[in-house]
C-alpha cells in the first residue's frame, strides 16, 4: 500500500479538493491556493459549503434558547400562535435588539448585527429558518459561499439601519438578511435573463409580494427592514456579481472574513453582556 504524504484541502475560491502544494488551482486558476492567509480569509473551516446555512440556523436556535433562559418566568405562554413561546423584552434587549431605544438612547450600533439572530417566539424562528433553508441553497450555488455571507449579513445591518431612521423603536429577527437573500435572487434573474432567469425572477416576486401582504395584514412586522433588506441585496448582487459574471475573488473573501469576525465578536459580546448584566451585574 502505498502512503500519500500531500495533503488535500478546499481550494478557498472555488472549493474544489485539491492538494495543498499546488502551486495553481486547476480548476480556478488561483495561485497558492495553500498559502495560509488565503485560507484564513475565507470560510474554509467548513466541511461542505452547505454547512453555512446549518450553522447560521444553530446559532439562532441556540440564541433563541438563551433568550428564554435569561428570562424563563417571563416566558410568553399566550394562546396567539405569533407570540407564544417569547422571551421577554428585556432579554432580547440584554442579548442585543435593535431600533431606535437601544440606539439613541444608549449608543448600541452593533445591535444592527445581532438583531437579526434573535426571535420573538417560536413561529417568527420556524418560518424565518424554514426562509433561508429554502433560499440559502440558491444563493450558494450562483454567488459562492463567501458572497452568501457577505450578502447575509450587510443586508441585515441594511434593512434594520433604514428600520431605524424610519423610527421603528425595537426590532428583531432574520428577515432582514434573509429578504436581502431574496433581493440578490431577484438581481440574478433578472441580471441573466432567458427562461431560466426569468423563470427565478418571477417565482421569486411571489415571495415579494407574500412578504408585502403578510407585513399589511399583520401587526408588528417591519416592512422597513424587508424593504431594506430586499433593496440592499439587489445592490449587493450588482456589486459583488455572481458566479457566471465573475469567480469568486480575494476582495470577497477579505469582505466574508471582515463579516465573520464582526458577527463573532458582536454575538460574543451580546451574550457576554447579557449574561453579566443578568446573572452578576
Amino acid at each position: 500500500m502505498t502512503r500519500l504524504d500531500k495533503k488535500s484541502i478546499l481550494c478557498p475560491n472555488c472549493r474544489k479538493l485539491i492538494s495543498y502544494d499546488e502551486p495553481r488551482c486547476p480548476y480556478c486558476g488561483l495561485s497558492n491556493p495553500g498559502t495560509g492567509w488565503k485560507r484564513g480569509f475565507s470560510l474554509s473551516f467548513l466541511r461542505n459549503p452547505y454547512d453555512i446555512i446549518k450553522l447560521i440556523i444553530y446559532t439562532n436556535v441556540a440564541l433563541y434558547i438563551f433568550s428564554i433562559l435569561l428570562n424563563p418566568s417571563s416566558l410568553g405562554l399566550s394562546a396567539n400562535p405569533l407570540t407564544f413561546l417569547s422571551p421577554s423584552g428585556k432579554s432580547l434587549f440584554l442579548l442585543g435588539a435593535t431600533g431606535t431605544l437601544p440606539i439613541d438612547q444608549l449608543h448600541r450600533w452593533w445591535t444592527l448585527v445581532s438583531a437579526s439572530y434573535l426571535h420573538g417566539g417560536l413561529l417568527h424562528i420556524f418560518f424565518n429558518m424554514i426562509a433561508l433553508r429554502q433560499l440559502g441553497p440558491f444563493i450558494l450555488a450562483e454567488y459562492g459561499l463567501n458572497r452568501f455571507f457577505i450578502i447575509y449579513t450587510l443586508t441585515g445591518i441594511v434593512g434594520f439601519f433604514i428600520s431605524y431612521l424610519a423610527g421603528i423603536p425595537f426590532t428583531i429577527g432574520a428577515s432582514a438578511s434573509i429578504c436581502g437573500l431574496i433581493g440578490a435572487t431577484l438581481y440574478y434573474g433578472k441580471s441573466r435573463g432567458g427562461f431560466y432567469g426569468e423563470a427565478i425572477f418571477k417565482q421569486v416576486m411571489g415571495w415579494v409580494i407574500g412578504i408585502a401582504l403578510f407585513g399589511f395584514f399583520v401587526p408588528g412586522i417591519n416592512n422597513w427592514a424587508h424593504g431594506g433588506g430586499i433593496a440592499g441585496g439587489i445592490a449587493l448582487g450588482f456589486l459583488l456579481g455572481y458566479h457566471e459574471k465573475n469567480r469568486e475573488s480575494r476582495l470577497h473573501r477579505m469582505l466574508a472574513g471582515g463579516c465573520i469576525l464582526l458577527t463573532v465578536t458582536v454575538l460574543g459580546w451580546a451574550i457576554f453582556q447579557a449574561f453579566y448584566l443578568r446573572f452578576v451585574y
